[in-house]
């Protein structure tokens, strides 16, 4: 069972409600058995002291007194005296000289009121009651409690006793019945409870399945519909229910607001970010092609000239690069549809790796294929560059001798396919390891960048994510120093997305 403390709101008003009424019916039943004890016991004693007075008769002195009844303990079977009561003679000594119960037997089928002799441990039991002329409670062995009460008259003196059994079952009966009535209306309490609380939180649930859906939605990112609100039942001011669910409609349409200038202001940095790169491609050819121009002069140019010419050269294509980056980030952002086609990626992943050896000699490159094709629906193009650029960074991140690995495997019974590039380099720093995939994303000592060439840009794996996300697949990466592994999943049939408006 769950503590007190993980109890649900609906189960803590129940258990609270249900606590209160077993409180009060407790003090309730209590103060009825106490009540009824007393009203029982105030008779019996009454029926006891009138029980001494008849046994003794009147006072010793007193004019008028009742004529004997003959033998002296004849008023235990006489009229009056209750079945089961109790007779004991007293002599002058204070000793108990004879004792009798009454008891019913059958006479000829009908009940008949006759007395037996109290037997010695009964004797015993009397005999240490108080001669005070006041009422006491005596358990009789074998016979159950007694009030029992010394009493003096003409006739003599005399214990007489009344039994407690029919006010003791009396009382217990009221017990037995409180605890099951008590129980029953536990139980009916807490269905009907239960039923009510749940009617009552039901406004509450649906605002809580309000913030449930708005939870769900991928605020992080993209151009985000934030329509969800709480009915204007439940988000009336003048219930506290309603009040949770007026601020958290008043909440959400701050968010709303917050989204949509978010979403502006990222719509218009994409805009700057192609617009410039697509200005910039311009210049930057035109730059390239002058730095180009002198080498092909029949003019004797100096070393520092053509030293300097090839920097411009080297840094133009570095930048060229920057830009078709950013260019392709800003249309995959913009949400730009792809050349949906079926495409081998087996072969994708042969090319790509063929082009790795030709540009690293120094890593040791290998293929784990399938012996089937396997294909996927998607831009052949695009998904190409993926694995150039994973098959990149591992090459350009690993020091010479590195063994890079491309697999290739399908997932699902072929409803997916996973492609993994795994080094065995040095791997990626605890703290790079969640920003990988961020812009700009970049490498300290721990990957080595000797073999940096002049084109990074540090956009490689952002593209990666983002030709995959487009894809509608995922991209992960697991690193730990000897192995680091990039897996690509990408569904094998898709539609296309539909073209944003």
């Amino acid at each position: 069972m769950r503590r007190p403390g993980r109890w649900t709101l609906r189960t803590r008003l129940v258990v609270s409600a249900l606590a209160l009424i077993a409180v009060a019916t407790a003090v309730i039943g209590t103060v009825t058995t106490v009540a009824l004890r007393s009203h029982l016991y105030q008779q019996r004693d009454r029926q006891v002291h009138d029980f001494a007075l008849r046994a003794g008769g009147p006072p010793q002195g007193a004019r008028g007194g009742a004529p004997p009844l003959g033998k002296p303990l004849n008023f235990v079977t006489s009229g009056g005296a209750p079945i089961g009561a109790i007779g004991a003679q007293v002599d002058s000594k204070g000793q108990i000289v004879d004792g009798v119960v009454s008891v019913q037997k059958q006479n000829a089928g009908r009940p008949k009121l006759d007395d037996r002799e109290l037997s010695a441990a009964e004797l015993a039991a009397l005999a240490g009651v108080p001669r005070d002329r006041e009422s006491h409670t005596v358990e009789i062995p074998g016979l159950g409690d007694y009030l029992v009460e010394y009493g003096e008259g003409e006739r003599g003196d005399f214990l007489v006793g009344v039994p407690l059994a029919d006010a003791q079952s009396t009382v217990s009966t009221l017990i037995v019945v409180e605890l099951c009535v008590t129980g029953a209306g536990l139980i009916a309490a807490a269905l009907a409870g239960s039923s009510l609380v749940g009617v009552a939180l039901r406004p509450l649930r649906r605002v809580a399945a309000t913030a449930t859906r708005v939870s769900e939605l991928p605020l992080h990112k993209g151009e985000v519909a934030l329509h969800e609100r709480v009915p204007d039942a439940e988000a009336d001011p003048r219930t506290e229910v309603g009040q949770v669910g007026a601020a958290l409609n008043r909440m959400l349409d701050h968010v709303h607001s917050a989204l949509d200038a978010r979403q502006v202001s990222e719509t218009r940095v994409r805009q700057f970010v192609a617009d410039a790169s697509h200005e910039l491609r311009t210049p930057l050819a035109s730059i390239r092609g002058y730095a180009e121009l002198p080498r092909r002069s029949r003019e004797e140019t100096g070393p520092d000239t053509r030293q300097a010419l090839r920097r411009i050269e080297s840094e133009a294509e570095r930048m060229t690069g920057l830009v078709e980056d950013l260019l392709l980030l800003a249309r995959l952002d913009a949400g730009r549809p792809l050349s949906y086609e079926e495409t081998d990626l087996t072969m994708l992943v042969v090319d790509a790796v063929s082009d790795a050896r030709a540009a690293g000699r120094d890593h040791n490159w290998r293929l784990a294929l399938p012996d089937e094709p396997v294909k996927v629906s998607g831009d052949g193009a695009r998904l190409h560059q993926v694995l150039v650029n994973l098959l990149a960074n591992a090459r350009t991140h690993t020091p010479p001798g590195t063994t890079v690995t491309a697999c290739v495997r399908p997932l699902g019974g072929g409803r997916a396919v996973a492609l993994e590039v795994w080094d065995d380099g040095p791997g990626i720093p605890d703290k790079l390891l969640p920003h990988v995939f961020e812009r700009f994303a970049r490498g300290d000592v721990s990957r080595s960048r000797a073999a940096d060439g002049p084109t990074s840009t540090g956009l490689g794996l952002a593209i990666v994510q983002a030709v995959v996300s487009a894809h509608r697949g995922t991209v992960s990466v697991e690193s730990v120093p000897g192995s680091t592994v990039f897996t690509v999943r990408l569904p094998c049939e898709q539609s296309p997305p539909p073209t944003p408006a």
